[in-house]
């Protein structure tokens, strides 16, 4: 998947959080945002015009990582 470079502001709150975040999944920052605005653009039921399919497979993503977030979440509850 090709990837652009942006910049982003974020209160200091949520990028620790972010930041937290991505540390427990072991991803960098940049991956744990792009999947959180995945999830959160298929959450919403955003719809956009795409004859080339990508927001289906963007969709798919989001699924997958919803599903990783569920197993984390749980994992994290059985160690009490």
């Amino acid at each position: 998947m090709a990837t652009r470079k942006v910049t982003v502001s974020l209160d200091d709150g949520v990028l620790a959080f972010a930041e937290q975040a991505a540390k427990a999944h072991g991803v960098s920052l940049s991956a744990w945002l792009s999947k959180a605005a995945r999830r959160e653009v298929v959450r919403t039921g955003f719809r956009v015009s795409d004859p080339a399919g990508s927001r289906q497979a963007a969709e798919q993503a989001a699924l997958r990582d919803e599903a990783e977030l569920v197993a984390a979440l749980e994992d994290l509850r059985a160690q009490g």
